[in-house]
């Protein structure tokens, strides 16, 4: 019984609970058309995305107020990075990659609030939009060059005797290129989460509360860093893939 007592008294670790799936409204089980508190955050981030570029932007001021110069500021961004990485080629396709990078900061960023959800630490979130870039960029491939997207596989400036293994490994690494951008990002966002979760804890520790309370102000400027980098790689990546599907030969 005094076990039990002390064990009670103590400091209790749950840093994944964070992450439990819940409805809205009730207790009982989640079915596919259960409003969850994914679905609220979800919504969230597509209002917020929407506040920003619609109803802040909505003015097209010459001056731009802060809401449109955020907005306008992003827009310029990516849309560099765009014609950078991929040519003239891959402007047409800035707006689904401009939605992607929007779709990921803003769910990053939002996930920083007390008492929010992360949907960007859920895999099945992250393997939706990386499966997504991986099926998009594999039918552009073929769509734009045939059979030639192949050459993608091919290193033709190889010794001979080397390309058909450099060819296993290519075929590889580019099966593996959705799984590394769901996990990279679902990761990250999830162990700076839990990191900051378990400060919190120690947090509630009178003697330990000082050096609990400055981890957790340095653990959330780093994660201010890294839902933004975050972001970043991902689009970029998405950037790389799809100059790979115009022009695949090496």
């Amino acid at each position: 019984m005094a076990t039990e007592d002390k064990a009670e008294g103590g400091l209790v670790f749950h840093p994944l609970d964070q992450f439990i799936v819940k409805p809205l409204f009730g207790d009982g089980p989640v079915a596919w058309y259960t409003p969850t508190n994914v679905t609220l955050w979800l919504a969230i981030t597509v209002l917020a995305i929407a506040a920003v570029f619609v109803f802040g932007s909505r003015g097209r001021a010459i001056i731009p107020t802060r809401v449109q110069s955020v907005g306008e500021m992003m827009y310029g961004f990516v849309y560099k990075m765009v014609e950078d990485v991929t040519g003239k080629d891959g402007v047409k396709y800035f707006p689904y990659i401009m939605t992607l990078f929007l779709f990921i900061l803003f769910a990053n960023y939002l996930a920083l609030i007390p008492m929010s959800y992360s949907p960007t630490s859920m895999i099945a979130v992250t393997v939706v939009l990386g499966f997504g870039v991986f099926t998009a960029i594999t039918v552009l491939g073929f769509v734009k060059n045939g059979p030639a997207f192949l050459g993608l596989f091919w290193m033709s400036d190889a010794p001979a005797f080397l390309r058909p293994v450099i060819a296993i490994i290519e075929v590889i690494s580019y099966f593996v290129r959705p799984v590394s951008l769901s996990i990279r990002l679902a990761g990250n966002i999830a162990a700076g989460h839990v990191v900051l979760k378990v400060f919190a804890t120690f947090a509630a520790a009178a003697l330990i509360s000082p050096a609990a309370i400055l981890g957790i102000i340095a653990i959330y400027g780093l994660e201010i860093l890294v839902c933004g980098i975050q972001a970043y790689v991902f689009t970029i990546l998405t950037c790389v893939y799809l100059k790979d599907a115009l022009h695949p030969a090496h």
